[in-house]
């Protein structure tokens, strides 16, 4: 029988509040930077996909691989190592001389977000509670927003776009020095307590590190990938992420083009859907300790498919603004609730692993779906967008009905 985790050290929560900052500050500083960063490298506008496939590329190698180094690495030391990658990166942004230069940097940076991404993620579903890794992931929705702030700044002050990589370069440096000081406290063991004690393994020798105690990793890579749980739940998060990121792409366009609302208005209600999700991170962290993660999980499910049966309905523009910030709201605490749970469906053995598979399929649903959708909006209607989210909620309840079903026992 579980029991709730200990309360993390303040530090370790500073830090893993300020690496998820980090993960969206780059992701913010490239849309406002391209047109000047395309001018200063003569190349065309379509040339930024190459720059954010290679990103893509490489970050969902790297989340996927994540669960399988912990093991070795340890997480103090992964997310070190990642974030000097980042770091790097950032700083080779900011100095290209040429656009196959940038390309290779992003490669670089999706190597160290991706380790980042999935090795807190799997540190944070064992130390922290519901509260703590909703809030966790509030923090990546402020670095998005940070991002553009920086880089508007800096071209506002008459400065080259290279000055805002420089900074974020700076700071991502800074929180790479902050991990390897303080890698003892990674490894000790206040995050193997937060488990619950494994009844087959002996157990954690107060005093001594984490590593002398036997690692909850020492299954086989092919015991991991034959369990439906671990492949179910990639394709939740797949279904989940893609939900979300189709939401925001294409709410604008279904909101001016189907609804007939102003390009300003449908600009400010699009800001109100990431808005609630981030609100709901932060409220629902809070509710999910008191009420429980599994009715908090179901809830937030139904009111995903609840709000995208709003957008899907013909009818005016408020309803479906309506259906937007019901979606936002009731997703919010999805990802970081099916990654705290995690063990609970696939045995604690496994579970930093599969955390690093989730990450990946979330990151392959959000660069595959959203565009899929856009080439059926294309084709059909833009009304077609709330049928489509009604489909893929209804399929991302089926999905985590079945995996929580077919789960292993924490042990």
């Amino acid at each position: 029988m579980s029991r709730a985790p200990a309360p993390p050290r303040p530090a370790l929560l500073l830090l893993a509040y300020l690496a998820f900052v980090s993960l969206g500050l780059p992701d913010g500083l490239i849309g406002v930077g391209w047109p000047s960063i395309r001018r200063d490298l003569d190349v065309p506008t379509e040339a930024v996909g190459v720059v954010l496939t290679a990103g893509t590329v490489a970050y969902l190698t790297s989340s996927v691989l994540a669960g399988f180094t912990l093991a070795r690495l340890g997480v103090g030391w992964l997310l070190a190592g990642s974030t000097l990658l980042a770091g790097v990166a950032l700083t080779g942004y900011a100095s290209t001389p040429a656009l196959a230069v940038m390309v290779g940097f992003a490669l670089v940076l999706g190597l160290g977000s991706g380790a980042i991404d999935a090795g807190l993620n799997a540190y944070a579903a064992g130390a922290f509670g519901p509260r703590h890794m909703n809030w966790m992931h509030a923090f990546f929705g402020l670095g998005v927003a940070i991002g553009p702030l920086i880089m508007t700044a800096v071209l506002g002050a008459g400065l080259s776009w290279r000055w805002g990589y420089a900074v974020v370069a700076a700071a991502q440096l800074a929180l790479a020095t902050a991990f390897a000081l303080t890698v003892r406290l990674w490894h000790g063991g206040a995050p193997a307590a937060t488990r619950p004690p494994d009844p087959i393994a002996p157990q954690v020798v107060p005093g001594e590190p984490a590593e002398a105690a036997p690692a909850a990793r020492r299954s086989s890579i092919g015991a991991t990938l034959r369990l439906p749980a671990v492949w179910l739940g990639g394709a939740a998060f797949a279904v989940y992420v893609a939900i979300e990121v189709s939401t925001g792409l294409w709410a604008f366009l279904l909101l001016t083009e189907g609804r007939g609302l102003a390009a300003a208005v449908a600009g400010l209600c699009v800001s109100g859907y990431w808005g609630s999700l981030f609100v709901g991170r932060v409220v629902q962290g809070v509710v999910a300790e008191r009420l429980g993660t599994a009715r908090v999980l179901r809830g937030s499910l139904l009111g995903m498919a609840g709000g995208a049966v709003l957008i899907a309905l013909p009818a005016p523009g408020w309803v479906t603004v309506a259906g937007l910030l019901v979606v936002g709201f009731a997703a919010a605490p999805v990802f970081p609730l099916l990654t705290l749970t995690t063990a609970e469906r696939v045995g604690r053995d496994h579970a930093d692993r599969t955390i690093g598979l989730q990450i990946g399929a979330a990151g392959l649903g959000a660069a595959l779906v959203p565009a899929a959708v856009g080439v059926l909006l294309a084709r059909v209607s833009v009304a077609a967008l709330g049928p489509t989210l009604v489909v893929l909620a209804v399929s991302l309840i089926a999905l985590h009905a079945v995996g929580a079903r077919r789960a292993r026992p924490a042990s």
